[in-house]
């Protein structure tokens, strides 16, 4: 069954009728920013949405492993997964805005390699030794302490017994975190865009990764759902940069691109304006460029519901399970009994489909 999850946003907040709404629109989980400078704290909100909630997941949208140290991540989500009942999902990836905004890049693929791994240890109840753990980087080695005896290795003793492990979702973008990923997580979120080809060559790399251990792909897709385009055109194109820059924030990028393609991510990669990062609806933040509506439309889904629903299913067909959806909540819609379009009319088709 296909899975539909609201991307987090600085615009989340604890509000109990936000959450409920969230819930009854039918909407599968909620991802919750993870960016101190730009957004609350993820899981101080998770554990209110858990409160107010039955049915809908929960899970960071995303965190990474050097704002947070992975035990510390570990304990918050083991923590909503407790509250919740099993609803916690741990979404991670390298860092992007949180560590941007400490004047620092995304961490490097053997950090994050190990964070991962140390994650899924804790997670599951095990010991990480302080030989191999990621280390504080200011700290003082505890062997310095004048004590009878110190601890050698950190884990979480107060996990309540017979409680389900917490998924790992990675958010990959490049084929190195990619193949390093599925091995490792239980969920595969890809920030590719929607243009088929894309996801169907992060597919290809997944899958030669996957062997017989199961996986579950997402991707996350930019969808604006109106009846007339011209309508939502700036708010559509405004969200697109934010997205393609994945592709394209540590060098050229690699996957397919036609001429188009690399233009824009060339632009993008040249002047996207990161102090403007959650300004949700902005012409400028990509400097001096002005991305063409030829690529906007293949990179995000806009129009109204019967194409939604198309372009949904196309990527639906390449193996993609899940969706996180950028859009609903931060565009006008033109909705029925205060749902928004997307919830009402493109969920339920594409749900009677892939049933």
């Amino acid at each position: 069954m296909v899975e539909f999850w609201r991307a987090g946003g600085s615009t989340a907040t604890a509000s109990a009728a936000l959450a409920r709404q969230v819930e009854a629109e039918g909407w599968d989980g909620q991802m919750f920013m993870d960016s101190q400078s730009l957004s609350a704290d993820p899981f101080v909100l998770m554990g209110a949405w858990a409160m107010l909630t039955e049915r809908l997941r929960l899970a960071t949208g995303v965190t990474n492993p050097l704002t947070r140290h992975p035990a510390v991540l570990a304990a918050n989500i083991a923590t909503v997964q407790s509250i919740s009942g099993g609803r916690a999902v741990l979404g991670i990836g390298r860092g992007d805005s949180a560590l941007a905004y400490l004047g620092h890049a995304p961490v490097r693929l053997g950090a994050f390699r190990r964070a991962l791994e140390q994650l899924q240890t804790l997670l599951s109840g095990g010991e990480v030794s302080f030989s191999t753990e990621q280390k504080f980087a200011e700290a003082i080695s505890s062997g310095s302490l004048s004590l009878g005896a110190r601890p050698s290795s950190t884990r979480l003793k107060w996990l309540p017994e017979g409680m389900q492990k917490v998924p790992l979702d990675v958010a990959a973008t490049g084929p190195k975190v990619i193949e390093m990923a599925v091995p490792l997580a239980e969920r595969v979120t890809f920030s590719v865009g929607a243009m088929p080809e894309r996801v169907a060559w992060a597919m290809a790399l997944a899958r030669a990764a996957q062997g017989s251990k199961p996986v579950s792909y997402g991707a996350q897709v930019i969808v604006v759902c109106h009846p007339d385009v011209d309508v939502v055109r700036e708010a559509a194109t405004s969200f697109v940069a934010p997205l393609a820059r994945f592709q394209v924030i540590q060098g050229e990028g690699a996957g397919p691109k036609n001429a188009s393609d690399a233009a824009n991510f060339a632009a993008i990669r040249k002047g996207y304006d990161m102090t403007r990062h959650d300004h949700v609806i902005s012409k400028d933040k990509v400097k001096g460029a002005a991305l063409s509506w030829d690529f906007v439309q293949r990179f995000a889904i806009i129009g109204p519901p019967e194409h939604c629903v198309a372009r949904l299913l196309e990527l639906a067909g390449l193996g993609i399970e899940r969706f996180v959806v950028v859009g609903p909540g931060f565009h006008p819609e033109a909705g029925t009994s205060g749902r928004s379009l997307f919830a009402a009319e493109v969920m339920p088709a594409v749900r009677a489909v892939l049933r």
